[in-house]
């Protein structure tokens, strides 16, 4: 492979928290030398980055790609497009699909499918229970063998404790990773949004914040009880931090994430029944969203992903109480996520830091970082960029965003995996 020069780069560096004007040598698909001044090699291919930002491709913990079951929401040739566009080099998909991906050959066929169709990394997490309906757990050795990077039920709670308990400490007994949904799930069935006065003023069932908080000692305890390493997906509410910050002091192998949607929307956004607003858990209080910003911004929360959740037409477009839960957002993580530094409540690196770093360790992968030897994956951006995002310009076969109509800022301008281009903002294609 050829090498290249990345050359007058803003290099966004999370592991060390720098934003600095230099050039990156990749070569043979890995990162060789970074900094100031870097080596030139004969027959480079030079990269002219314009000063705009070079960082870590993305990580994206807890994608929904609809394959098998519902290709007509989303594929993986879909989703991948989808992805690079968005600066997202690593999906991590998610095993809620029908059938669910609870089985070493339902695993291998999305694992196929993804390789013959994505042109990004696609590693997928499957199901901690069979059919994720919480009474039998997988095979998660098999499971591993086949490439499960992480066991999980998704928003499917497990509600009998003794089986999240022997599945927990079988996972521990193999090393592997379990993700959890952090809801108590009879509190929380059938709510559309958060309880309080907004939802009682539309009319709209709501759920407590108090059941995240309910949800998240439970697994906690379970954790303590049988040390396995737990990931809780979607932290949103400010009763949970406590919490989740006791069980870090105390030792516990656990981490936590976040949407981007609780970190940029709150509640108030829903306003008449827009169900593109509609999400799982539902967006919360503008006090709540503070709150787990700050958490990611002092590292309390680790990761910050995109959720990403197609749903069709069909599902979307009735009222809000039977409208189908999710929004897309694989091409608008970024964008959206620098709102949050363009609002001055994170840093770049500090926003790499929790998209592509962090997941990256907690799976243990190479990638999410610009060391030597690192993979070459990496998003080139314009975090300054405006653009008014208009929905139908998505490459995801659903578009059922939030974000459709929003003044929004940071366009990609071109993505690398394995140090091939993926993406190149002036064709739309690698």
């Amino acid at each position: 492979m050829t090498a290249t020069l990345f050359t007058n780069a803003t290099l966004i560096d999370p592991e060390d928290g720098s934003a600095t004007l230099g050039s990156l040598l990749v070569k043979d698909g890995v990162i060789v030398a970074h900094g100031p001044e870097v080596a030139v090699p004969k027959g480079v291919h030079v990269v002219e980055c314009g000063g705009h930002c070079l960082a870590p491709g993305i990580v994206d913990l807890g994608v929904k790609v609809c394959e098998p079951g519902e290709r007509h929401k989303e594929s993986f040739k879909t989703a991948g497009l989808a992805a690079a566009a968005g600066g997202v080099t690593t999906m991590i998909t998610r095993p809620d699909t029908a059938p669910a991906i609870d089985s070493p050959e339902t695993l291998e066929f999305v694992t196929r499918r993804a390789n013959e169709a994505a042109p990004v990394r696609v590693l997928p997490m499957a199901a901690l229970t069979k059919g994720r309906d919480g009474r039998e757990m997988t095979e998660i050795g098999f499971l591993m063998d086949a490439g499960a990077v992480a066991f999980t039920d998704c928003d499917h709670v497990l509600t009998d404790t003794k089986v999240m308990q022997r599945a927990l400490t079988y996972a521990r007994s193999l090393g592997a990773l379990v993700i959890t949904h952090p809801q108590e799930p009879t509190l929380s069935k059938g709510a559309a949004v958060t309880s309080g006065k907004f939802a009682s003023l539309r009319g709209l069932p709501g759920v407590s914040p108090m059941a995240e908080r309910m949800g998240i000692d439970r697994d906690i305890a379970l954790t303590e009880m049988t040390g396995a390493r737990v990931h809780f997906d979607q932290i949103t509410t400010a009763r949970a931090l406590p919490a989740l910050e006791r069980a870090k002091r105390n030792g516990l192998d656990v981490t936590a994430g976040t949407s981007i949607h609780h970190l940029t929307l709150n509640e108030l956004d829903v306003a008449d029944y827009r169900t593109f607003f509609k999400v799982k858990p539902p967006l919360r209080s503008e006090d709540d969203r503070m709150a787990t910003l700050d958490a990611l911004r002092h590292g309390l929360i680790d990761v910050l992903c995109s959720m990403h959740t197609p749903q069709d037409e069909e599902s979307k477009r009735l009222p809000y109480e039977e409208a189908a839960s999710g929004a897309v957002a694989l091409q608008t993580l970024l964008p959206a996520a620098l709102r949050l530094h363009h609002s001055g409540d994170l840093t770049l690196p500090q926003l790499f830091r929790a998209m592509a770093l962090n997941p990256a360790d907690r799976l243990g992968l190479p990638q999410g970082r610009l060391s030597e030897g690192a993979p070459a994956d990496l998003v080139l951006f314009d975090p300054n960029a405006p653009f008014v995002m208009d929905r139908f310009s998505l490459l995801s076969k659903s578009k059922n965003t939030p974000f459709d109509g929003a003044r929004m800022q940071g366009r990609v301008l071109g993505t690398w995996v394995g140090g091939a281009r993926v993406f190149d903002s002036a064709t739309k294609v690698a």
